[in-house]
């Protein structure tokens, strides 16, 4: 079972910048191949870590929010603690390494 939400443009101040704690961001699109591919380890990261949010954002439906962090290229994950933009990682990952990215 994922815990991870979907929010667009006008959910993300609510949903991820005025969240306090850590707030992993997956921009994505439906027709991108390597964000298929980190979709699960996506998922799973938020079954295993309870003190993460995890959210997705269709980067197709969102192009102000890629315009304000800079995102060129998809899958792009952001890490965000108190509204504050901590790390970045754009491309596919492994699971370990989405696990280090957010601890």
């Amino acid at each position: 079972m994922s815990n991870v939400i979907e929010v667009n443009s006008e959910q993300f101040a609510t949903e991820v910048e005025q969240h306090t704690g850590k707030v992993l961001v997956d921009f994505y699109a439906p027709w991108c191949g390597p964000c298929k591919m980190i979709s699960p380890i996506v998922d799973q990261i938020s079954t295993e870590f309870d003190t993460l949010k995890v959210v997705k954002v269709n980067a197709d439906n969102a192009q102000e929010l890629m315009a304000k962090f800079g995102i060129r290229g998809i899958p792009t994950l952001l890490l965000i603690e108190n509204g504050e933009l901590i790390n970045t990682k754009v491309g596919a990952a492994s699971l370990s390494q989405v696990k280090e990215f957010v601890s």
